[in-house]
């Protein structure tokens, strides 16, 4: 499977967790069930590191939103800039353009423009923090 595929079926479970209670495993079988969404150790990894670290990433991304107010950024995208940080915090072996990039592009699928030039200079504004860091 496509890094991009993985990512993007990881976004789609995100997404529906965000809606719902069910846990991990219950949110892969759902999937499963249904047949539409292939999931692979990746897409798995990243859906409950993202869920375990929820927290976390988002006292994170508020720090680098100019909103500084989580309930105002889109569902959409909270839960990318959610895997995009976790993956650069968590998966160093990626490069951090790579993991924009593929952030940038899910936006651009799943968001509007607007959303899309958010969700790259929050990204952007991180990577150039760690950077210095």
């Amino acid at each position: 499977m496509k890094i991009s595929q993985y990512r993007e079926n990881a976004f789609l479970i995100l997404f529906e967790a965000s809606f719902r209670e069910d846990t991990p495993e219950e949110l892969f079988q759902l999937a499963e069930e249904v047949g539409e969404i292939r999931l692979g150790e990746k897409a798995k990894n990243l859906v409950c590191g993202v869920l375990a670290q929820t927290e976390a990433l988002d006292t994170i991304i508020a720090s680098y939103s100019p909103k500084r107010a989580l309930n105002r950024i889109a569902r959409v995208d909270l839960i990318i800039l959610r895997m995009a940080v976790y993956e650069l915090q968590n998966s160093p072996e990626l490069p951090a353009g790579v993991t924009v990039s593929e952030a940038v592009h899910l936006a651009e699928v799943y968001a509007s423009a607007e959303d899309t030039a958010f969700i790259n200079g929050i990204l952007g504004n991180y990577v150039r923090n760690q950077e210095k860091a």
